[in-house]
């Protein structure tokens, strides 16, 4: 089987983002045959449906970098009850011009960790019923719903707790079926 490209969506700007470290320990989780491509979208514009008639670079650049992945992961933090601006930004952008939605049947994922109590479990549920409008198919169970604590998981994705470990391989193995269910 051929390598599968993963196009990741991380929902922080933030230099020292616990979610981009969750992303990272997903990805050292993973087997041989997947290349994960973090998707910058801190560059992006803002949406304006004036792009319909001809998209900015960036913009289209982002289309380019959906359409050519295998599935998608989306890793977020939650802000306000919600995923963040800038994530919902690029997905209208990707989605748009109407018919030509990128994100259409491509597998993928929603994770998120944060250290509040509740995890990431309400922007979760609004970035999932986002996507399934866009005709993403998600994988459902398990939900990650990570409460991050100091020195869960290391800057480059090492993760210190072997239950946290067992936890998310777990996760990768159902992901990594899910996407070559899709693959073929």
């Amino acid at each position: 089987m051929s390598q599968l490209k993963i196009a990741v969506f991380v929902g922080s700007l933030r230099r020292d983002s616990f979610n981009r470290r969750l992303a990272r320990a997903v990805e050292k989780l993973a087997p041989a045959g997947f290349a994960f491509r973090h998707v910058p979208i801190d560059g992006l514009p803002l949406y304006s449906q004036d792009f319909d008639a001809a998209y900015p670079a960036a913009a289209g650049q982002l289309k380019k970098d959906v359409e050519s992945a295998d599935g998608l992961l989306f890793v977020t933090p939650e802000y306000n009850r919600s995923i963040p601006g800038v994530l919902k930004n690029a997905i209208d952008i990707a989605s748009r011009p109407w018919g030509t939605n990128s994100f259409a049947g491509k597998p993928g994922a929603v994770i998120g960790t944060s250290i509040g109590s509740t995890g990431t479990a309400l922007a979760q549920q609004h970035l999932r019923n986002i996507l399934a409008y866009l005709d993403v198919p998600l994988l459902a169970q398990p939900e990650v719903f990570v409460h991050f604590k100091d020195g869960l998981i290391a800057d480059d994705g090492s993760i210190h707790s072997d239950g946290t470990r067992k936890f998310l391989q777990g996760f990768v193995d159902s992901y990594v079926a899910w996407i070559r269910r899709f693959a073929g």
